[in-house]
């Protein structure tokens, strides 16, 4: 904290029951994040610029300002800590994406979101993690064992799902919004499972039972952690549902939902488990349950609640990575000239272009084999920005590099491992700035200016009601006017034909049937006295 110290002796500052540097700290911060909320504001048109990028660079300044003011002895305000990052910020972020996306376009789009989460980032680990081994010893990097070469794997195979939010509409691009996305959020999970898997790994025994045991406890977090969030949604919905909360205190549902919105995290980390999975479908499942119990005015407040509370966490943790990228002390460690690190760095870069490559073009092709429908399958233009959107790396790849990297004070042992630190950094820095820069205009250079005509899912998929007949009991009339019973269709017929649309009928059924008398949902109105008699219907909102 010697930059702070250095400002505070500038500073004509009473005592106070605060400390001086923490306070200092705060308004430099607040002070950032106020300036980006305006100049975001400013460049809301602008195609090439986005709030991630106007944060990264006023970071950037901020740190060379303390830099300046310090006489470059320190740039640090704030350390940079893997609590504040994976328990504060992170997910109020991850929550919201859940609570706000579209469900339909998800879940449609599942199978696919796993097998670049799952498979994918497998894949790019191991291409990765075999690339640095046979490749950095040509740079001298003697001190770095197996573990850490594995571990490098981890961390440059966690994609930024923070700044996808940025550059990517789902709205406007709901299939690419969807994938990218969902796969971002498997994917950053994998990623901690795989680096945490790492770290308890016994290099010195390694065998062929070691993969199927990675799978085994991937598996395990994966479904554990997906069941914790639901089973947290739930639970939520069915005390906001039975004991309504909203006749006394609407102040209580919003705190209600927040709460146990950020409980399902922390259970989940205490647990072993993936806090962002679970807090992830805990968001899927409040958006469909949970808001639908609270009354009209509480669904205004923690609708735009959750998101501001994420917006703002974005914001600071670009802000964060900015000024933590000049921290003076790291470079000056890593003894590297400029060559050096730009060649580390573009070694790193290289090996995630290979990765990233060497999975999302296969998969998307082989998924494209199983469809049948030329409308569904997925485009080389999309495969391709699907590729470049995912190549960014953000604030999950810092946290785990000072993780492996840094001892319990932040300081580094090595000049190997200060070395990676700051070549992870400038992998952050140039992917997020120019890949995040880039991205929107390929978009519309890519996919609006060669846009096919606009066909719904109708044309692509059997409607529900197609599928209704199909699936009409014997003796019960088809209601055309044909008094003759209509036969009864095959489910797994259907499931084989029609997989999406026959699973979300059978599931709108089951949700009717049993989940929504339980646990609420869209058509359970509260009763408030002096309330609009419809107000509950506003639920046309799905987040």
């Amino acid at each position: 904290m010697a930059a702070l110290e250095s400002i505070q002796s500038q500073l004509p500052l009473q005592d106070s029951i605060f400390s001086t540097s923490t306070v200092i700290a705060l308004c430099v911060f607040f002070t950032l994040l106020c300036a980006c909320i305006i100049i975001g504001h400013l460049l809301e048109e602008n195609r090439w610029a986005n709030e991630s990028i106007t944060a990264l660079f006023l970071g950037l300044v901020a740190g060379l300002v303390v830099l300046l003011v310090t006489k470059f002895q320190s740039s640090r305000i704030l350390i940079f800590s893997e609590d504040l990052f994976f328990l504060y910020l992170l997910p109020p972020i991850i929550f919201n994406a859940g609570f706000q996306v579209k469900k339909k376009q998800f879940f449609k789009n599942f199978t696919t979101i796993l097998l670049f989460g799952i498979v994918g980032t497998v894949i790019s680990f191991c291409l990765i993690s075999l690339g640095a081994y046979l490749l950095f010893k040509r740079f001298g990097f003697t001190t770095l064992t197996l573990q850490d070469f594995l571990a490098i794997g981890a961390i440059l195979s966690a994609t930024d799902s923070v700044c996808t939010l940025q550059v990517l509409n789902q709205d406007e691009t709901p299939f690419l919004y969807s994938v990218v996305f969902g796969e971002g959020v498997v994917n950053d999970a994998t990623s901690i499972v795989i680096f945490n898997a790492v770290q308890s790994l016994d290099v010195s025994d390694i065998d062929g039972l070691t993969a199927l045991k990675l799978l085994g406890t991937f598996l395990y977090l994966f479904f554990t952690s997906t069941a914790l969030g639901i089973a947290a949604g739930l639970l939520s919905a069915y005390i906001i549902k039975t004991l309504y909360f909203g006749r006394h205190s609407t102040d209580r549902e919003c705190a209600l939902m927040m709460l146990m919105a950020y409980l399902s995290y922390m259970l989940a980390e205490l647990l072993g488990l993936s806090g962002i999975l679970t807090v992830f479908f805990c968001g899927i499942v409040m958006s469909h349950y949970t808001w639908h119990n609270v009354t009209e005015s509480s669904r205004i407040t923690t609708k735009h609640a959750f998101a501001t509370m994420s917006f703002i966490a974005e914001t600071f943790i670009f802000l964060y990575v900015g000024m933590d990228a000049l921290d003076i002390d790291k470079w000056k460690a890593s003894k590297a000239s400029p060559g050096t690190s730009i060649g580390v760095s573009s070694l790193l870069f290289a090996l995630v272009l290979i990765g990233r490559a060497a999975f999302v073009f296969p998969i998307a092709n082989i998924t494209n084999c199983f469809k049948k429908r030329d409308g569904t399958k997925i485009e080389f233009r999309n495969q391709f920005i699907m590729w470049w959107a995912g190549l960014m790396r953000g604030a999950v790849t810092i946290a785990l590099s000072y993780s492996q990297f840094t001892d319990s004070t932040g300081s580094t042992s090595t000049r190997d491992s200060s070395l990676m630190i700051t070549s992870t950094i400038i992998v952050v820095l140039f992917s997020t700035v120019v890949f995040g820069s880039i991205t929107k205009p390929l978009i519309s250079a890519l996919l609006f200016q060669h846009a096919k005509p606009n066909t719904s899912d109708a044309t692509d998929i059997p409607s529900l009601e197609d599928l209704r007949l199909l699936f009409l009991e014997p003796g019960e009339p088809s209601g055309e006017g044909n008094s003759q019973p209509a036969r009864k269709g095959s489910s797994l017929r259907l499931l084989m034909t029609h997989p999406t649309s026959t699973a979300h009928y059978l599931w709108r059924k089951f949700d009717d049937k049993f989940m929504r008398p339980v646990f609420g949902g869209r058509g359970f109105v509260p009763f408030v006295p002096g309330s609009p008699s419809g107000a509950a219907e506003a639920g046309e909102h799905t987040p």
